[in-house]
């Protein structure tokens, strides 16, 4: 019996979230304050507020019309951030508490498209997507300027950064910079030089300059005296962002004198520094590869002396402005998260592979987050060795990689190989030792690579350079795409999941053919050994799980409860348990022995497409369609001792009840009973004092000396034992107290008396019949009685 009680709790019963990765950042504007501790950028009906230092969000502001934001701009002193949503309402935050100070109409017929602070925090100006601008004075609460005569959508506003000056600068539609005096409410100069929407309007130092940028591939620098184009410099790309450097050498960017330079971000995803005077290119930041990485935004913080930019594929990256040192990366939006593994010896990052060439590690503790370049299209799936350093991923490119993590939590790409004709879709590393991988593909072949001694020497650091793999040997094993390799325990055997519908068994290291498991009547997404016995998992998309015996082929079990396709499993619990992902959104808990579904995990809105366990099986990670990654912790042993833990107490109060009881001592016992929340119990006192026989003044006695909020409980109480007609009596005595003692007006102040009156009514309407039927049939009965004559008893016998 101890056995089996231990191998029961070895089940595991529920998983809870214990953390959930969630998009913070889906495109548009992103903004530092002024000291780069806090950065603000937003994600649909939220501005998110992200800890640099950390990753984590730390706050996230959302209007009351919960619609999405169009624009927020945050005042130069980092007191003041104000938001524009959809619904034409500005909202001003108090943003440090998460409140809002001030809610007003933008008097805009369409919505805001941009906004700015003036230098001195009390101005901001709105440009809408119905060509106005306007002028709201954020100290004083109203609106100062309206200013007409932009054609089209006012995509960028700008304050002079001399607040003396009184200047405002918008673009428009046009292409044109317009520049308006606030002192005489009217547009002085229209500078039209580009040929395309103006991106970015920044300033020098010192207020005479003024750098403009467009996507018509050029930098003009203005003189903001004249309001005339002294220079155009080409820069032979769209660019989405220019900021004026600082005005003092810095060798490492080529700035060689302090004349005026100039740093551009555009479609070729790459940082350049310009000097203006000369319009030469004096420094290229290294191009990393892969698409995506084209720069939408960039911005400086000159306080924190931090260069902000952000990536088509929602990547924020922080770098040291003097030198462009990359020194914080953050993930905004992932899309669909296609596959995640846990890292480390002791899981202490993940590694995701989303909707992209790169591969996003984040480390659990800290949230600090790096971004690995390497791949050149979607990266679809990744494996992890069993030490947790090296891991291995496969992508569109028709490429495999390598990947080793050191013990700074640093990781470089240290091999890679190329050999499929097409997408390599699923991947499986050696089990037993760091020796080789396995490799699927949409050419229908697998393929296996072995590790060169080279890569896993323990001297070879992550240099930069990497090794070429080269494949040992190439099978074609399905007519359809493999969708799912998986290597057993010993690293002597390869499982093969396949479109066709049927999963192979496959010797290593030669590839020779074992065996087929038929009966899947869709393809298969995943097959999976059990890390203890000779049994083959797949998961299919006909939504079951079955479970086949390596010996003869044979079909053990099948699993069924998903609504659709079942993406994939993994054996927890030393194999007794399966838990799987589908694309209805769930993960599943089974236990294998009665083919019971023990929990079903509902979080994720779209197709769970990653699941992974920790090594120590007390973990486990999901990512998904909907952008989200899940951190799942096995609660069994808590949820256990919190149960154990509530027995005991109820057993203690019990226990305790009964001797209050026992003793007589009701009023005490009743405030236990009620305080337990428990209307059976509180019932089986109130019965306890009418057995006794004092009842009535007993009950009376005891009722009057409760707390109102004990008698609203006991009120709510008697609603349920009132529509049984054997409680009634006891729902009936309390009731009787309560009118008789208490006065109407404070009855009628207590909490939920109506409803309780409401509920009362019928039921004791009911009783009142009832008992005048028995009161009225028992007279009848006296009566009859009464009235009946006997004739007397012969007391002879009768002669025969």
């Amino acid at each position: 019996m101890a056995e089996a009680a231990s191998g029961v709790s070895r089940f595991k019963a529920n998983y809870a979230i214990e953390r959930k990765m969630e998009p913070f950042y889906k495109g548009g504007k992103v903004q530092l304050d002024q000291p780069g501790r806090h950065l603000f950028c937003v994600c649909g009906t939220r501005v998110n507020i992200l800890d640099v230092a950390s990753g984590a969000v730390l706050r996230s502001l959302e209007q009351e019309d919960q619609e999405d934001i169009t624009a927020f701009d945050l005042s130069p002193d980092d007191e003041v951030l104000v938001t524009a949503s959809r619904a034409l309402l500005l909202a001003q935050w108090a943003w440090r508490e998460g409140s809002i100070t001030r809610l007003w109409k933008a008097v805009h017929t369409a919505p805001v498209a941009t906004m700015a602070f003036d230098p001195t925090s009390t101005l901001l100006a709105t440009g809408g997507c119905d060509g106005a601008v306007r002028v709201w004075d954020v100290v004083r609460h109203y609106g100062t300027h309206h200013l007409r005569g932009s054609p089209g959508v006012v995509h960028l506003v700008a304050f002079h950064p001399d607040p003396t000056r009184l200047l405002l600068f918008s673009s428009a539609a046009d292409a044109a910079i317009r520049v308006w005096s606030l002192q005489d409410r009217s547009c002085l100069a229209v500078l039209t030089a580009h040929y395309s929407a103006v991106t970015s309007l920044t300033f020098s130092a010192d207020g005479h300059t003024m750098l403009s940028s467009g996507r018509d591939k050029i930098c003009i620098l203005w003189d903001l005296h004249s309001y005339q184009a002294t220079r155009t410099v080409p820069v032979f790309e769209s660019v989405e962002a220019a900021v004026l450097l600082p005005e003092e050498p810095v060798p490492t960017l080529g700035m060689k004198n302090s004349g005026l330079h100039f740093l551009t971000a555009g479609d070729q995803g790459k940082l350049r520094v310009w000097e203006a005077a000369s319009g030469q290119c004096v420094y290229t930041q290294p191009q990393l590869p892969g698409p995506g990485q084209e720069l939408t935004h960039c911005a400086l913080a000159r306080t924190a002396g931090l260069l902000l930019s952000v990536t088509a594929d929602h990547n924020l990256l922080l770098y040291e402005a003097q030198s462009l040192q990359l020194q914080k990366q953050f993930a905004g939006y992932s899309e669909e998260v296609l596959d995640v593994r846990f890292l480390g010896p002791k899981d202490s990052h993940i590694v995701v592979a989303s909707n992209s060439p790169c591969l996003k590690v984040f480390e659990l503790q800290t949230s600090a987050c790096q971004i690995l370049h390497g791949h050149t299209d979607i990266v679809l799936a990744l494996d992890v060795f069993r030490k947790g350093w090296l891991f291995a991923s496969c992508a569109k490119d028709q490429s495999v990689r390598v990947w080793r993590m050191n013990k700074a939590g640093q990781v470089a790409c240290v091999a890679q190989g190329s050999g499929h004709t097409h997408s390599v879709g699923t991947i499986c590393c050696s089990r037993l030792k760091e020796s080789f991988l396995v490799t699927g593909s949409q050419d229908c072949t697998v393929k296996l690579w072995p590790l060169p001694e080279a890569l896993l020497s323990k001297s070879t650091a992550p240099d930069g350079s990497s090794i070429v793999l080269q494949a040992q040997a190439t099978q074609r094993c399905h007519d359809k795409d493999i969708n799912s390799v998986a290597v057993a325990p010993n690293d002597k055997l390869l499982a093969t999941g396949s479109q066709d519908r049927t999963a192979k068994l496959w010797a290593l290291p030669q590839c020779h053919l074992l065996g087929v498991f038929s009966g899947h009547r869709r393809g298969l997404w995943c097959v999976q050994f059990s890390p203890m016995d000779q049994v083959l998992a797949t998961a299919s998309a006909d939504g079951t799980i079955k479970l086949w015996a390596l010996q003869d082929f044979s079909c053990l079990k099948t699993f069924e409860g998903h609504d659709a396709s079942v993406l994939k499993v993994a054996f927890v619990s030393r194999g007794t348990q399966l838990l799987s992902s589908g694309s209805d959104g769930l993960v599943k808990l089974w236990t294998i022995k009665n083919n019971e579904c023990v929990r079903t995990l509902d979080a994720h809105e779209d197709k769970v497409w990653g699941l992974h366990c920790s090594q120590l099986d007390d973990r486990a990670v999901t990512g998904a369609s909907d952008s989200c990654v899940i951190l799942w912790k096995d609660v069994t042993e808590a949820e256990q001792a919190e149960e154990q833990a509530k027995r005991e107490e109820h057993l203690v109060k019990q226990q305790e009840l009964d001797n209050l009881l026992h003793e007589k001592r009701y009023l005490r016992a009743l405030g236990l009973a009620i305080s337990l929340d428990r209307p059976h119990t509180v019932l089986t006192v109130i019965q306890a004092i009418r057995r006794d026989p004092e009842a009535c003044e007993k009950l009376e006695a005891t009722m009057l000396r409760l707390r109102r909020d004990q008698k609203e409980a006991l009120l709510r109480f008697c609603v349920t034992w009132n529509t049984n007609s054997r409680h009634c009596h006891e729902a009936q005595a309390v009731l009787g107290v309560l009118l008789q003692h208490e006065p109407p007006e404070e009855l009628l102040a207590y909490q939920g008396v109506r409803a309780a009156l409401e509920a009362l009514l019928p039921y004791t309407e009911r009783h009142f019949q009832r008992l005048s039927r028995t009161l009225q049939a028992a007279t009848f009965l006296d009566f009859l009685w009464h009235n009946m004559k006997l004739s007397p008893l012969s007391t002879t016998p009768t002669a025969l």
